[in-house]
């Protein structure tokens, strides 16, 4: 740890830079060199696209973490009893997923039917009518 006195500190040309107060001494410390080791190959590996890919998902279960908590009030329950709360958490998490599949733009593309088994293509072929709940769309 470094600590520079009043009369250290003022005179300096970079003073606004490193510190805003006016009327104290300003005190910088320095980490073992294990640790800023540690923290600077901890900083280039934040940077590789796995890092940011693994941390995508925490990040993503922190919010619907932070969402229940906050935006529905969680962190007390109503009832009294561990059946009852459980109740009130899978019932809460069912209204955030509801409500977040509604946010959900609807999807535009029709859903691909099942292509025709070999038993339905045999009697296609043999133009032999088959039950209407066979039949695939467009056929």
């Amino acid at each position: 740890m470094a600590r520079f006195t009043k009369s250290q500190c003022r005179p300096c040309p970079a003073r606004a830079q490193r510190t805003t107060t006016t009327d104290s001494a300003r005190t910088v410390g320095f980490p073992p060199r294990e640790l800023r080791d540690l923290q600077l190959r901890v900083r280039t590996e934040q940077q590789t696209p796995e890092w940011k890919g693994r941390y995508a998902a925490r990040s993503a279960v922190e919010g619907t973490v932070n969402e229940f908590a906050h935006g529905h009030d969680m962190r007390r329950c109503r009832y009294r009893g561990q059946g009852k709360a459980h109740i009130q958490h899978v019932l809460t998490a069912i209204a955030v997923n509801i409500e977040r599949l509604s946010r959900l733009p609807p999807a535009e593309e029709t859903p691909t039917s099942r292509r025709p088994t070999a038993f339905q293509n045999y009697l296609d072929q043999r133009e032999i009518p088959r039950p209407k709940s066979w039949r695939t769309p467009g056929s």
